[in-house]
């Protein structure tokens, strides 16, 4: 490892001098998923590899207490690469590296989202598991960054004659492409100016990495033609929100791990126990996978969004889909979670969303039966006797639900389970105390 450390490290620094390099942007994200950037010259390239770069960790949200607040960048060597957009004939290329946070000491900053990862794939890891995943962030393109103005009134893959959105899209993709993120495909979503970019599946620190740099690369682009871009999750009363969709599986070397070739489904044990850990725990998880007060506006009855703890075969109503199985297409087997909308931070949505398979799995959760009927036909009376309970409601809910939730506190550590659930407090009081356009047309004029 210590190796292999070393050969990546040559190789940002040979690269650094064959691509013209001048600065180099150390990124990492706070406890809410927000990107944190500074620069170092390239001068200070070598140097920062090997030791760190120190910044103040008390003036990033939920990292530490100012009499403590000295922290250490370590990039990571491994998410080397040039920042196409940034590129100029006079000032040089722009490279750009993860970082991990550590203590002065070298020790890891236990609050790290990075961190957080690590460990909980580490977990898995000791029961011999890589965990893959494969994310569908969606987004909206608005007029301005003040009002929701749609660019178009499209709506599920139509294609635009003259769209903007479309150029947008394809240079987004040629951007990440050529950064080393593999992309699937592109489409317009359901909502008017509502668009997906499908990331291909990878391991879920690699993904977690290029899910960050998906999400400011379509900022970027949007940004550079007069657009703005949002990963809001409920921008538009009326119409679909966004969602984050989350394929995932288990492997064991080559070997998925999810699949069972004797089983009617063609599921493994450890899937079907994976899917009701994910079950039980996810109304508890829902505080990191649906982090903001509009999250829930998204996850109501009626647009797409999963409301009820179900799980089906190819049924998009439920919050668990298992995509059908293709003859000979072993290694695709896989479960998709459809709670998490794209405005999370994904490496502790990821970290969450694998604790609680792992807790199914380790604990042996039996897995209810599928409910391949839709959910949202059924009458509360029928959901109860077949033991369908719900996500929750809204960010006050989800707050209580995190806070007494041991499997999240696990996953996420005590110091930052305990910021989070302050942070998002915090937030929650500042919402219930607004008084919003709905109150003023439905209240002024009458009381």
């Amino acid at each position: 490892m210590a190796d292999d450390k070393s050969d990546a490290k040559a190789y940002v620094l040979e690269q650094a001098k064959a691509q013209n390099v001048s600065f180099i942007k150390l990124w990492f994200t706070d406890i809410l998923g927000y990107l944190k950037s500074f620069s170092i010259t390239v001068a200070e390239l070598e140097e920062a590899l090997e030791v760190g770069r120190g910044f103040d960790g008390s003036s990033i949200d939920g990292f530490v207490r100012i009499d403590e607040s000295d922290m250490m960048a370590m990039p990571d060597p491994n998410t080397w690469c040039i920042l196409p957009y940034r590129t100029d004939d006079t000032y040089g290329s722009v490279g750009r590296m993860y970082c991990d946070i550590v203590q002065p000491s070298g020790e890891p900053f236990h609050s790290d989202p990075r961190y957080v990862l690590k460990r909980n794939l580490e977990r898995a890891k000791e029961h011999g598991f890589t965990f893959y995943v494969g994310p569908e962030l969606e987004y909206f393109y608005f007029a301005s960054p003040t009002s929701p103005e749609p660019l178009d009134a499209g709506g599920y893959f139509d294609m635009i004659p003259n769209d903007i959105a479309t150029d947008l899209r394809r240079e987004t993709i040629m951007t990440l492409e050529a950064m080393g993120i593999g992309v699937e495909y592109s489409h317009h979503e359901v909502a008017p100016s509502q668009h997906e970019i499908d990331l291909r599946y990878t391991d879920a620190l690699t993904m977690a990495d290029s899910c960050m740099t998906y999400r400011i690369t379509v900022k970027e682009v949007a940004m550079r033609h007069g657009i703005h871009a949002t990963f809001m999750p409920k921008p538009i009363f009326g119409e679909n929100g966004s969602g984050m969709h989350t394929h995932q599986s288990l492997f064991r070397g080559d070997r998925n791990a999810f699949f069972d070739a004797n089983d009617s489904r063609f599921l493994s044990q450890e899937c079907y126990a994976y899917i009701a850990g994910l079950l039980k725990h996810g109304p508890e998880i829902a505080l990191v996978t649906n982090q903001w007060v509009n999250s829930y506006k998204r996850l109501v009855p009626g647009y797409e969004a999963p409301v009820y703890l179900s799980w089906a075969v190819r049924n998009r109503s439920d919050l668990i889909r298992v995509p059908q199985y293709e003859p000979g297409k072993e290694k695709a087997t896989r479960i998709e979670y459809r709670a998490p909308d794209p405005a999370c931070n994904p490496y502790l949505a990821f970290a969450a969303m694998l604790a609680a398979g792992l807790e199914g799995i380790e604990k042996g959760y039996e897995c209810p039966p599928p409910c391949e009927e839709n959910c949202y036909r059924m009458d509360p009376q029928e959901r109860q006797a077949r033991g369908i309970s719900n996500l929750p409601p809204d960010l006050l809910s989800a707050i209580e639900l995190a806070e007494n939730s041991e499997l999240l506190r696990n996953c996420l550590g005590e110091e930052l389970h305990k910021k989070l659930i302050e942070n998002k407090r915090l937030e929650w009081d500042q919402y219930r105390a607004q008084v919003t356009d709905f109150e003023i047309r439905r209240y002024l004029p009458v009381l």
